[in-house]
């Protein structure tokens, strides 16, 4: 599963800032809708973004990929045994 941290970074740029930053600025910043990014910012399961996405998010905060988002990895299924 993909956790991304896009509300921390607005808060960071809010602070830096000292104004609010609303989704839809950002959404009218890199030409993603408001939709998209709510889904992003609400760790929405199985919500997929692109490449581009990524990339242009990135480059509106100043980050790197590992800032925007992080892997967790899948619990195991302890339903099925193996080997018995």
């Amino acid at each position: 599963m993909i956790k991304y941290h896009l509300k921390n970074l607005i808060a960071e740029k809010e602070f830096k800032e000292k104004h609010r930053v609303s989704i839809k600025e950002i959404s009218e910043a890199v030409g993603v809708s408001r939709s998209t990014l709510s889904k992003i910012a609400n760790n929405k399961e199985n919500y997929n973004s692109t490449a581009e996405i990524i990339e242009k998010l990135c480059k509106y905060f100043g980050c790197e990929i590992p800032d925007l988002m992080t892997i967790i990895p899948d619990e195991p299924d302890l339903t099925h045994k193996s080997g018995s």
